[in-house]
């Protein structure tokens, strides 16, 4: 937990490498699934291939959310600037090198094998990388689109268990026997509650509010930014006399009064809280029936005691995918215009359009 918590204080950058990591473990463990080592031997280069559209598929849609956010470097880094000019048409180009390989490669007593091993990457492709930049896309809105929905599913995850192990009785679905609704419910009501609390004592630090707009590599930079309207405590709530009356002999900072203010955010967790408790758990129903598709018990064996990576993230997918969609839906954090938008936008341009822009600026400063 500890370590988590110091990459989460090292920024975005730091935090994006972590999801790719656990994203190359995950995809790593679901490949193998299906895989056959005594045709892969009879097909040169074929395990090498699918890798291949991995870093493929990363450089195309993390390229597309990053490219935005990437600090002014273009200027002084051609190797920056290569890698973003054209982004959409190379990383097509690069998928079509694949596609043609793997055509080249095919092989008359493989043939099923090969097309299937196509298809099964793809599919991984779409369900593991996807997910990793909704992931990535939430954190540069403001690291708290990221940190709270994980830590809402590990809370719900843990409390369901804690409940389902002293208090289940009842069987909830049979694709998992050991789940009860007595844990469902149990991690439902906790997760509620975590949700509001969390949501009330994150959003006081700019670091985890803050949007980024430009990507930089250095650790633990302080933010300072005009706090969006949804996290100041603008809605009042009156408080029941017995809450008052509870909290009388409590220290002063948690004593309750008359009425509290409340941040409209807070109401936004209880909706992330609701989908961590109700519909999140379902991501770890369907990869349990999935593993007894192929009669296994844990997707890898990383983590002793837990399984692989994916054992641990099956949640944590749907759940990011909800955040962006969320967010997308209901409202926007991010300023439309930022000046590391402008300047991205500024980099291509050509020399007499900058110049242009330069003078019309100097213009307008000089304006009264």
């Amino acid at each position: 937990f500890l370590s988590f918590m110091f990459i989460i204080a090292s920024g975005q950058f730091y935090v994006a490498a972590l999801v790719v990591c656990i994203k190359v473990g995950m995809f790593y463990e679901i490949l193998g699934l299906k895989r056959n080592k005594e045709k892969d031997k009879r097909i040169p280069w074929f395990r090498t291939l699918n890798w291949y559209f991995f870093a493929t598929t990363i450089y195309f849609i993390y390229g597309r959310i990053l490219q935005h956010h990437i600090e002014v470097v273009h200027f002084e880094s051609k190797l920056i600037g290569w890698l973003t000019d054209h982004h959409t048409f190379k990383s097509f180009a690069l998928w079509c090198f694949g596609f043609v390989t793997f055509i080249l490669s095919l092989e008359k007593s493989t043939y099923k094998y090969q097309f299937t091993q196509f298809g099964w990457t793809h599919i991984t492709l779409l369900m593991v990388v996807v997910s990793a930049s909704c992931m990535i896309k939430n954190m540069f809105e403001g690291m708290v689109w990221f940190f709270i929905p994980v830590c809402l599913v590990i809370w719900n995850d843990v409390y369901a268990y804690i409940f389902g192990r002293f208090w289940g009785k009842t069987p909830l679905i049979k694709l998992s026997p050991k789940k009860t609704w007595e844990g469902f419910m149990g991690g439902f009501i906790t997760t509620i509650v975590f949700g509001l609390w969390v949501s009330y004592l994150i959003p006081q630090f700019d670091e985890m509010i803050c949007a980024q707009d430009e990507l930089t590599i250095q650790p633990f930079v302080r933010f300072n930014c005009e706090p969006h309207a949804i996290f100041k405590a603008t809605i009042p709530l009156n408080v029941p006399k017995w809450a008052q009356k509870a909290t009388a002999d409590m220290p002063e900072m948690v004593q309750l009064g008359p009425k509290v203010m409340m941040m409209p955010f807070m109401l936004h967790t209880i909706n992330l809280s609701l989908f961590a408790s109700l519909i999140a758990p379902f991501g770890g129903f369907f990869a349990s029936g999935f593993k007894r598709a192929f009669r296994i018990k844990d997707f890898g064996d990383l983590i002793p005691g837990h399984g692989g990576i994916t054992d641990r993230m099956d949640c944590q997918i749907i759940m990011s995918v909800f955040v962006a969609v969320y967010r997308a839906t209901f409202f926007k954090i991010a300023q439309d215009i930022s000046v590391g938008k402008i300047l991205s936008q500024v980099d291509q341009l050509s020399d007499m359009e900058k110049q242009e822009l330069l003078s019309r600026l100097q213009a307008a400063m000089l304006q009264p």
